[in-house]
């Protein structure tokens, strides 16, 4: 019998996807639930499995964009599994008679092409192809049309390479690759945050000493407490935000059309960086967990993003992002809003610097802190009120964060 496999929907907003990875070969034979695709969305990165055992025929090529419900390959449930991996024994044939020796003919004069007249359509670029030129900044004279009569057309303009200068010598070369339906989709997203949103960024700095001195003391009592889970700074960051959102609740809403959606709820997106690219899984209602629940949840999310795991339930929602440059060193930045969400909280690097602390000059460890935010929704009282008191948070934390009892915010 022969199954047909069709892309099973990934969620309710996906109408289509694109074939990644094929992880088998036309002809092979697979086994019931074994991966046998990668497929990308515009959320995330999937694995196919196979639906029944027998041997596949691929319907698809790799970077295909096919729709949910398509079909994308066949399996054969009557093929015969291979023995191991001996070739399977063949009857011998008998033998075809020889194949007589072609005659020899002598070779014909090869016709003369003729000369290519030259016509108007000859480096005339099309319509579509003259926009694209022009978005390229490349002059048409530069290229050798493809079309009919010579003409310039769509791929030759799409596949134009604008020039590099005179050659000096040395390394040249130049690659040209498709990039994932995942990272269109993101590109897409920080284009409309950046046009459909009144952003603004507002700015602070945050002395790490209090953090840096309550994690010495407990964070390894922590990790054997709570089997090999950290005590982080993303826990930190996390339980200030949600406090920060509770005082200051129009950060923690979105814009619906002419409404204003608030949330009483505080659904947290990390922003990771995976194999295929940005992920922001969302820590569910981050206002209920403890240190130990948001650092096992971040943990479990970023091995998941890591190993391409991920699924678009772990991405969707969230009402509020937090993004941590400063793993890479980033001193400063102005991060963008996750649409439809209205804040990002932006974390960077941390480093000594001198402070005027009660009239003298001391060392600590500081961070820039940036919180960009939908000026539509939120006002600078309110954005300004709320990266203050994430700040309040991180340099009191034993108090705000804690309620002066470590251990039993700890659970140890």
């Amino acid at each position: 019998m022969i199954l047909e496999m069709k892309v099973p929907s990934p969620g309710e907003s996906i109408k289509e996807v694109e074939i990644a990875t094929w992880l088998v070969k036309d002809g092979d034979y697979v086994e019931k639930d074994q991966a046998i695709a990668e497929v990308d969305s515009d959320k995330a990165t999937l694995e196919l499995p196979a639906e029944a055992s027998g041997i596949i025929t691929l319907k698809a090529e790799e970077g295909d964009a096919v729709a949910v419900g398509a079909v994308v390959c066949h399996i054969d449930t009557d093929g015969a599994k291979p023995a191991g991996d001996a070739a399977v024994a063949e009857a011998p044939k008998a033998e075809a008679p020889k194949a007589e020796a072609p005659k020899v003919e002598a070779p014909k004069a090869a016709p003369v092409a003729a000369a290519p007249v030259a016509t108007y359509a000859a480096g005339t670029p099309s319509p579509a192809a003259r926009k694209i030129l022009e978005e390229k900044n490349i002059a048409p004279a530069s290229l050798s049309g493809t079309g009919k009569d010579g003409r310039i057309t769509k791929d030759d303009a799409v596949n134009a390479v604008p020039s590099m200068g005179t050659p000096t010598g040395g390394s040249r070369g130049t690659e040209r690759t498709k990039l994932s339906m995942l990272r269109r989709k993101v590109a897409e997203r920080l284009v409309a945050a950046k046009n459909e949103t009144a952003m603004l960024t507002t700015f602070n700095e945050v002395s790490m000493t209090p953090i840096n001195l309550i994690r010495n003391e407990y964070k390894e009592a922590f990790k054997a407490k709570h089997g090999g889970v950290g005590l982080g700074y993303m826990s930190f960051f996390t339980k200030a935000v949600t406090r920060a959102l509770k005082l200051f609740p129009d950060v923690n809403s979105m814009m619906d059309g002419d409404h204003k959606i608030a949330f009483d709820f505080c659904d947290i997106s990390i922003a990771v960086s995976g194999p295929k690219g940005l992920m922001v899984p969302v820590v569910r209602n981050a206002e209920n967990l403890t240190f130990r629940g948001v650092e096992a949840d971040i943990k479990r999310l970023a091995i998941k993003a890591r190993d391409g795991q991920i699924t678009v339930d772990d991405m969707t929602g969230g009402t509020f992002t937090i993004t941590n440059g400063g793993v890479f060193g980033s001193m400063l930045s102005t991060p963008i809003i996750n649409p439809p969400q209205s804040g990002i909280l932006g974390m960077h690097n941390i480093i000594e610097r001198p402070i005027a602390v009660n009239g003298k000059v001391e060392i600590h460890p500081m961070m820039y802190v940036a919180l960009s935010y939908d000026h539509r929704i939120i006002d600078g009282r309110e954005s300004v009120g709320f990266l203050v008191a994430v700040k309040e948070a991180l340099e009191n934390p034993r108090e705000l964060l804690l309620e002066n009892n470590p251990k039993k915010a700890f659970e140890l």
